[in-house]
């Protein structure tokens, strides 16, 4: 299984290699750009994927289309509040979540991935801008995640943005999957 696929809350080891693996995605990239173009990516991932196979995964259990673009909202979700927590914050704790019981208990299977997107997008809008007029100094701002330890809102930022990045690859690799292309 990769680093990526998680599974419940991680320890420490695993949290590390999972942002690890998020880092080394994003590489070099701008994690600026890499947010901002998310959702016009997610977009057109959605519409290359045929509505018949919107709950096909890529692999056994893997999210489908419709789970991964629930989640992300969802993450967008958390994320905006994350980020405005360290911004207006001195060192606030950041509570981990455990993306399968979101899943499970918010009924992923039940989402509109249009609506979902939607909503990823108009948060990420929101989010973009604090981001994009983050100080440097506020980037330094830490808050203490409850299973990866101090992070800085720059940190952050290069983590969501590896984030969104798996997350396209994984819809990549389900469009590939159900259409050959």
């Amino acid at each position: 299984m990769s680093v990526l696929t998680a599974s419940g809350l991680l320890t420490p080891a695993q949290a590390e290699a999972y942002s690890a693996a998020l880092l080394d995605l994003l590489g070099t990239q701008n994690p600026l750009q890499v947010l901002q173009e998310a959702p016009s990516a997610l977009r057109e991932a959605l519409r290359r994927v045929p509505p018949v196979h919107l709950d096909t995964p890529d692999a056994p259990g893997k999210w489908s289309t419709r789970f991964v673009i629930a989640h992300l909202a969802d993450s967008e979700l958390v994320g905006s509040y994350r980020v405005r927590m360290v911004l207006a914050h001195d060192r606030p704790p950041l509570a981990p979540l455990d993306q399968d019981l979101w899943a499970q208990r918010l009924h992923y299977e039940k989402t509109d991935p249009q609506a979902s997107l939607e909503r990823f997008t108009v948060l990420r809008r929101a989010n973009l801008s604090l981001w994009t007029d983050a100080s440097p100094a506020a980037l330094l701002r830490v808050g203490i995640h409850g299973e990866r330890g101090a992070e800085n809102l720059d940190l952050m930022r290069r983590l969501y943005a590896g984030h969104d990045l798996a997350h396209l690859h994984q819809l990549a690799r389900i469009r590939i999957l159900v259409t050959g292309q």
